[in-house]
């Protein structure tokens, strides 16, 4: 049987985590013994009220996926994942932020801290597995729908900051930037560019190592505070 996608959920309110527990590991599976053809199941493998609790769970369980509430008590999302990022041991976990949006302005600074991405709270619930076993395979968690919502925010602010190391990048380097600002996964993107996927990746490798950036959700953020049209 394939191995779980182990997830720690990180939200201050208990009723919250406990129906996106209920979400993630109540996916019908059609033969029990069988492969899933969603992906492997997801196991919960822990819980934080805020984000301090967090950070030293996710240096003893070692899940591979943090679905983090973005505003908590005390620390909250954006600061645990910054805190996670700057951790040696825990750098290879990704990070997703679980927002409401509308009010909850700190997803682009989240972003900017390292997260690996973002869902929000209404998401369905094959959404979000989807996300939490992108997120386990190093693959962009963003939903669509709610990249255009930053976009949109984004065109509305006066002028964008020009960001000198968007300098550095090539031109088809600057496409496949563009293509991950609209939340394509690599498949898509190489579809898109008449590329393979590996080559795709190398491209978002060597975008990653330019921009100075962890993870392709803070892409996203330089992307957009750019003005990057994608």
């Amino acid at each position: 049987m394939t191995d779980p996608v182990r997830v720690l959920l990180v939200d201050d309110q208990s009723i919250v985590r406990a129906g996106i527990a209920a979400l993630l590991t109540g996916e019908p599976r059609p033969d029990p013994a069988g492969p899933d053809p969603a992906g492997p199941p997801i196991e919960v493998v822990g819980e934080a009220s805020d984000g301090a609790t967090a950070l030293s769970l996710v240096r003893s369980l070692r899940p591979a996926v943090v679905l983090m509430d973005v505003r908590m008590p005390g620390t909250g999302g954006v600061e645990a994942t910054r805190e996670i990022r700057a951790d040696p041991q825990c750098r290879d976990v990704a990070v997703l932020m679980l927002t409401t949006f509308d009010t909850d302005a700190e997803v682009l600074g989240a972003l900017r801290a390292g997260a690996d991405g973002y869902l929000l709270k209404d998401a369905d619930p094959d959404e979000l597995r989807s996300a939490v076993r992108a997120a386990a395979r190093g693959e962009p968690a963003l939903s669509p729908a709610v990249a255009r919502q930053v976009m949109a925010r984004a065109a509305a602010t006066p002028a964008p900051l020009a960001d000198p190391r968007i300098d550095r990048l090539t031109d088809r380097e600057r496409e496949v930037l563009a293509a991950v600002a609209r939340g394509d996964d690599n498949a898509t993107v190489a579809r898109e560019l008449r590329l393979s996927p590996e080559t795709v990746r190398t491209y978002v490798s060597r975008i990653l190592t330019k921009l100075g950036a962890n993870s392709r959700a803070q892409l996203v953020a330089i992307a957009h505070r750019s003005g990057l049209n994608p």
